[in-house]
């Protein structure tokens, strides 16, 4: 999470969220932090830019995977929204280990739970809370004078 949390810290006038994408043995495929503003992309946050490398990473080492994430731990910042949560799923990551909960747009347990819907063909294991009040303080030091409306992750 310490590695998740210096690349949030690289987010710019985005939301800081950072993301990781580790293979099963603790190797890093991939990081990224928010770049929506940056990169004028409503899809861009951290998670899906993450899964996004990791899975190209995948697809040239293991081509009989293809861009399969099975094994693969994702660690982030925030709480993966909906999109993120689903983009997870999709990607068949093992596992989902977040920092901060977000009630308001959280889907990994908080909100909503889109990733242990029983309907689902793919479950990954959660892990919430994780150096939580050092994420959590991320946002708050952005939120200051800026519009909350905003979406948070």
């Amino acid at each position: 999470m310490a590695r998740a949390i210096a690349v949030a810290r690289t987010s710019g006038d985005d939301v800081p969220v950072g993301a990781l994408v580790l293979d099963a043995d603790g190797r890093e495929l991939a990081a990224a932090a928010n770049a929506r503003e940056a990169l004028g992309d409503p899809t861009a946050h951290a998670e899906v830019l993450a899964l996004r490398e990791a899975a190209r990473h995948q697809a040239e080492e293991h081509a009989d995977r293809g861009w399969r994430l099975g094994g693969c731990t994702l660690v982030v910042t925030l709480e993966p929204c909906t999109m993120c949560a689903g983009a997870a799923v999709l990607a068949r990551v093992d596992r989902i280990v977040f920092g901060a909960w977000e009630p308001r747009t959280g889907a990994v347990g908080s909100l909503w739970d889109v990733v242990r819907d029983r309907r689902l063909n793919h479950r990954p294991e959660v892990v919430g809370g994780v150096r939580e009040q050092e994420c959590a303080a991320l946002l708050r030091e952005f939120w200051p004078g800026r519009d909350r409306e905003e979406s948070v992750s």
